[in-house]
């Protein structure tokens, strides 16, 4: 199953997989919100019906050196990204349904469309930069 919790122990696999050409959807969520836990399963089960796509669950707070920066609003929070291009980063209904048909809308784009649409917007060029998971993933070790 292509389902991964980030952790401290999977930062090198998960960044590996951010840097191949496929797409990835994480959900940012934390262990005391409720309505997480309900999303959860929902999620991983949306991550088996797209085998070809990876699935990333990421706690703000166990993570937070890592998305520290997020805007996160409220939960849940998704980011659908390929390689080092952001397609959508925000808030959503927490129902699994909203969020295939998001997944599906931005992984029908052919690569151009994606790039405009990137590009559309001030929001969305911000996300390039700011809400680039594979770009967080590359912490510095510390001497």
């Amino acid at each position: 199953m292509p389902f991964y919790t980030l952790d401290s122990t999977n930062r090198n696999e998960i960044s590996s997989i951010l840097s191949e050409d496929k797409w990835v959807m994480a959900c940012l969520c934390a262990a005391w919100c409720d309505v997480c836990r309900q999303y959860r399963a929902g999620f991983e089960q949306l991550a088996n019906e797209h085998p070809d796509k990876y699935f990333i669950w990421i706690d703000i707070e166990d993570q937070a050196d890592v998305v520290g920066d997020f805007d996160v609003e409220n939960f849940p929070t998704l980011l659908i990204q390929r390689a080092d291009t952001v397609a959508f980063f925000g808030t959503v209904l927490p129902e699994i349904r909203q969020a295939n048909r998001l997944l599906l809308a931005q992984t029908e784009k052919t690569r151009d469309e994606l790039l405009r649409e990137v590009n559309s917007s001030a929001e969305k060029k911000e996300w390039q930069s700011e809400c680039n998971l594979r770009q967080r993933l590359v912490v510095p070790t510390g001497d």
